[in-house]
């Protein structure tokens, strides 16, 4: 095995990944030997230069001159990170030895199409599994709080149909079995992992699964009581607001929050009301009140 991996990628040092990458999958389809005869250790070189070159952790390690060709330490200032790196793969491994990690899934699966497209052999022995592919969604406040059918359209032009479960949070990721990347030979095919982003709403904030709001009432609503209609995410329902009712009182309607898929209990919605008062104060009212407050010597501060 050449000692240094950038000699046997044939790349120079200041080589970009991109320039790594293609490097190798030249070299791989030109040194597979399912395609050529004899080929088999020269392969075995170039794949493991590119697990050097193809990790950038690893590629500055070699640099340093922390490892070798081989990815195995020259010194022991270098074995906790290598021990880490090792339990780290082992960890996120599938059933093709991580070759995920490297992204050879997607190399070989194009290597072996083109094989394929060319009439040339195809190996029952290998296989890889696809790689996940990722896709961001976004979706209307309600259509996350209540539920929605979604049409993705994937980067090749395809379309993929999407169930938006009832409840689902900002940035909650929902795993599609089976939707990713085709995998190698046996291999099965990766995942679609889609994280659903939700747009905010005017007036409904969501905490948890309580829903928050914030209803105007007026002053002559707080002061004599009224029938109040506010919406849910579920339709309008009223209200009844008491006699006194001061401003930041809280009501709760239960059961109108979000009921995320599976659970048999909704979340609440918490209605806070605000007095606001009208944008011009009129002679009449501004009389009443003058009045009022020198008969009366109510202070909120003091009560």
């Amino acid at each position: 095995m050449a000692d240094d991996p950038y000699v046997t990628l044939g790349v120079s040092k200041g080589a970009s990944d991109d320039e790594v990458r293609r490097a190798f999958r030249k070299l791989a389809k030109e040194l597979h030997p399912d395609i050529s005869k004899g080929t088999e250790e020269r392969f075995k070189q170039v794949t493991s230069a590119y697990e050097i070159l193809g990790d950038p952790e690893k590629r500055k390690a070699f640099d340093r001159g922390e490892i070798n060709a081989r990815g195995e330490p020259r010194h022991s200032g270098y074995r906790q990170y290598a021990r880490g790196a090792r339990a780290n793969a082992g960890a996120g491994a599938g059933p093709n030895g991580g070759f995920d990690e490297f992204g050879f899934s997607d190399i070989f699966s194009d290597f072996f199409s083109s094989g394929a497209a060319r009439g040339g052999a195809r190996s029952s022995n290998f296989s890889a599994r696809g790689q996940d592919v990722r896709y961001t969604l976004e979706v209307d406040f309600l259509e996350a709080a209540l539920g929605a059918t979604k049409r993705v359209t994937l980067p090749g032009g395809g379309t993929l149909d999407l169930t938006v479960p009832a409840g689902v949070g900002d940035l909650q990721v929902l795993r599609l079995k089976g939707k990713g990347q085709r995998g190698v030979g046996a291999g099965e095919s990766g995942d679609a992992l889609v994280e659903v982003r939700v747009r905010p709403h005017p007036f409904f904030r969501r905490e948890g699964e309580d829903i928050m709001l914030e209803v105007p009432i007026g002053i002559d609503e707080a002061v004599l009581g009224a029938k109040v209609e506010v919406p849910t995410i579920s339709g309008r329902v009223q209200i009844t607001v008491p006699k006194g009712t001061s401003s930041g009182r809280v009501f709760r309607l239960r059961g109108k929050g979000i009921k995320p898929s599976g659970k048999q209990e909704a979340g609440d919605q918490l209605v806070t009301v605000r007095i606001v008062l009208p944008e011009k104060i009129d002679d009449t009212l501004a009389y009443f009140f003058s009045e009022w407050r020198q008969k009366n010597s109510y202070d909120p501060g003091r009560k």
